[in-house]
């Protein structure tokens, strides 16, 4: 028999070359059957109907020829079956069914990252669970700023190093999917182990996509989360997926996904913005450059249009994000400040808005405006800002662009302006080249402002940056500056002065010992209130009684009002939010508006999700039956050419 098209249809070599038998349309021939006979090849046959000649098999023939065949019981192995049912080939999987984990690391942009990645995934169809166990697929989102982040990151995936090469097809125009194919054995990641899919996000795989042990993983790229449906979908199926472009409009870079994406919020009392994306600097130590590249701001509407959106489904905090929220606007023309007192605008009452981390050099152009934003009763009286060292040779080697005196001209100015401010700031201890009397420096630094919020970092070389190249501090040398700053830091209580005061707080969250409800109040201090499920989410009086290093208790009130600041209710914990009617549309269905819509766009997903796979498979009997009449057409000219 002569195979063609693998196996889907074949020639007899001793029948006419233009007849062609389905290869399942065989049947096995008992001993005592009559075999049939063939045509003859000596006739040219002058229409396809001649291949039916005399020779060939009458029914009755054909008929006794059946009562004759004996059929032989074949044994079934009943555990490849069960394995094969609950296996099925990645072809007949269908995505949107299945449980996902999503675990994320580092700030508060890559939060909400996740939480976006989260409300697209379940607007789809698909569960996201709690339990990595029980997932199906796992969804990693890293953080590149420190050794240990990564370290964490890595551990989740653990991979085997195996030799792989790599295929690279097109799933559309802007989709490169690369299958790995097996040379050796499969690599096995701590996921696959437990026979988990997995797919990467965030700076990690951004920065470095071809380090080893990410290799044959899916990735989707910090710009792209819009498009992790598609991702996800192509892993379950068990291909391998790496979106990693950046958007952009016109040539010019966009600040990333839509902000009106839906999104499951880790706390639904609390909405994450992030205004930009990439900064202006280029500090020698930071990688997440690499990853979020140069800045690119969100326009001022669509901001504004977020966080009204966030107030519509309950939320009574925002925080402003993005790696640096003081460089914001500079490149749409516009600025941090005018984008502040728009949002003020729409806050409600009693709701509160925090800013971000934002680096020395560009808020020194906006004190004024910030201090009178910073005042505003609906504002945090709080503002990050990163130091990293007292001492301008470090500073320089840094490549920071400020001198420590225009970090403390900032600091002075805003704590003179805004009265009890909270000053947060990061200091990172054996940057290379750093010597004994920058680092006293720095610590004298700390001991004149007393910072009641201080982030102490141990420099980690990060691969690719410039100060991973440079002379490093021996490590035990960092670990004992980092040991003696922290004593320094521990050796004041910012906040026995504040015991016996009356304060306004807003209570957000619950605590980590499950024995408080957490609350903020006007200058983002922590308070400590008792657990009553009636101030949840809500503006309440109380009266510190106790103070430690990072929180103070209070008491409620007795006859205070308890003051909501939300205009609506706030979704339920996992509930999906921003379901717009362009999302709704992207995803084939027209839903109707509810207050639990989860269930329902699963439902319209999966039917549209149907349709679509229903429609590709037409599409492709369409194309093979072509393909195949195609080919039968110039065997029968071949032919009729070589007989004549």
């Amino acid at each position: 028999m002569l195979d063609h098209n693998r196996g889907k249809y074949s020639r007899c070599q001793h029948i006419c070359p233009s007849r062609l038998i389905f290869q399942e349309d065989l049947r096995p021939i008992a001993d005592n059957q009559e075999k049939m006979p063939s045509a003859s090849c000596e006739t040219l046959l002058d229409d396809i109907e001649d291949i039916v000649s005399q020779e060939d098999s009458k029914p009755q023939h054909r008929h006794f020829a059946r009562k004759q065949v004996v059929p032989k019981v074949r044994k079934r192995n009943t555990q490849k079956y069960l394995q094969e049912e609950n296996s099925p080939p990645s072809d007949s999987t269908i995505p949107g069914i299945q449980k996902i984990w999503i675990r994320t690391w580092g700030c508060s942009h890559n939060n909400s990252d996740g939480e976006y990645m989260a409300g697209q995934l379940a607007a789809y169809g698909y569960k996201i669970t709690e339990n990595a166990s029980d997932a199906d697929l796992w969804l990693l989102n890293s953080c590149t700023v420190k050794n240990p982040a990564e370290d964490h990151f890595r551990n989740s995936i653990k991979r085997r190093e195996e030799n792989w090469g790599r295929v690279e097809f097109h799933l559309s125009q802007h989709l490169t999917t690369k299958i790995y194919e097996k040379k050796k054995s499969p690599p096995q990641s701590k996921a696959q182990e437990e026979n988990k899919k997995i797919v990467l996000a965030g700076c990690v795989p951004q920065a470095q996509p071809r380090q080893d042990y990410l290799k044959g993983l899916s990735i989707i790229g910090v710009q792209q989360i819009d498009r992790v449906v598609e991702v996800v979908e192509e892993t379950i199926k068990g291909h391998s997926v790496r979106l990693l472009g950046q958007k952009k409009d016109n040539g010019k870079r966009l600040g990333g996904a839509p902000l009106d994406l839906p999104k499951i919020r880790k706390n639904p009392l609390i909405e994450i913005i992030s205004i930009n994306t990439g900064c202006l600097n280029a500090c020698t130590y930071c990688k997440t450059k690499h990853a979020r590249g140069n800045l690119a701001s969100y326009p001022i509407d669509e901001l504004v249009d977020r966080a009204k959106q966030s107030f519509q489904e309950g939320v009574c905090e925002i925080w402003l994000t993005s790696e640096d929220t003081g460089a914001y606007g500079r490149d749409i023309g516009t600025s941090l400040p005018a984008l502040l007192w728009k949002l003020v605008e729409v806050i409600p009452e009693g709701a509160m808005l925090r800013l971000g981390m934002t680096n020395p050099p560009y808020i020194l152009e906006h004190l004024e405006e910030m201090a009178k934003i910073l005042n505003h009763p609906r504002v945090y009286a709080f503002l990050h800002i990163p130091v990293q060292s007292a001492s301008d040779t470090v500073l320089m080697e840094m490549k920071r662009e400020y001198c420590v005196a225009d970090f403390k001209r900032v600091v002075d100015f805003l704590k003179e302006k805004v009265p009890g401010i909270t000053i947060a700031t990061d200091i990172i201890c054996g940057f290379p080249g750093e010597t004994n009397q920058d680092f006293q420096e720095t610590v004298k630094l700390v001991e004149e402002y007393k910072f009641p919020s201080l982030f102490i970092n141990q420099f980690y070389p990060r691969p690719g940056t410039p100060a991973a190249k440079m002379e490093q501090v021996p490590a035990q040398v960092k670990k004992q500056r980092t040991k003696d700053l922290s004593r320094v830091f521990h050796s004041y209580n910012p906040y026995d002065h504040k015991v016996g005061e009356r304060q306004q707080v807003l209570v957000t969250e619950e605590s980590f010992d499950s024995k408080f409800y957490v609350a903020h109040n006007r200058f983002y201090e922590q308070v400590l209130v008792p657990k009553n499920p009636t101030f949840m989410g809500k503006m309440v009086e109380v009266d510190i009684y106790e103070s430690g290093k990072h929180f103070m208790k209070g008491q409620p009130v007795s006859d205070a009002k308890v003051y909501t600041p939300s205009i609506s209710k706030p979704l339920a914990k996992g509930e999906v939010s921003g379901l717009t009617e362009e999302f709704r549309s992207r995803l084939g269905n027209h839903l109707t508006s509810t207050s639990r819509p989860s269930a329902t766009i699963r439902r319209g997903s999966a039917s549209s999700r149907m349709v679509l796979r229903l429609q590709r498979l037409h599409q492709d009997c369409a194309l093979r039956m072509s393909v195949g009449l195609a080919l039968f057409a110039l065997l029968c000219a071949f032919f009729v050419k070589v007989y004549n």
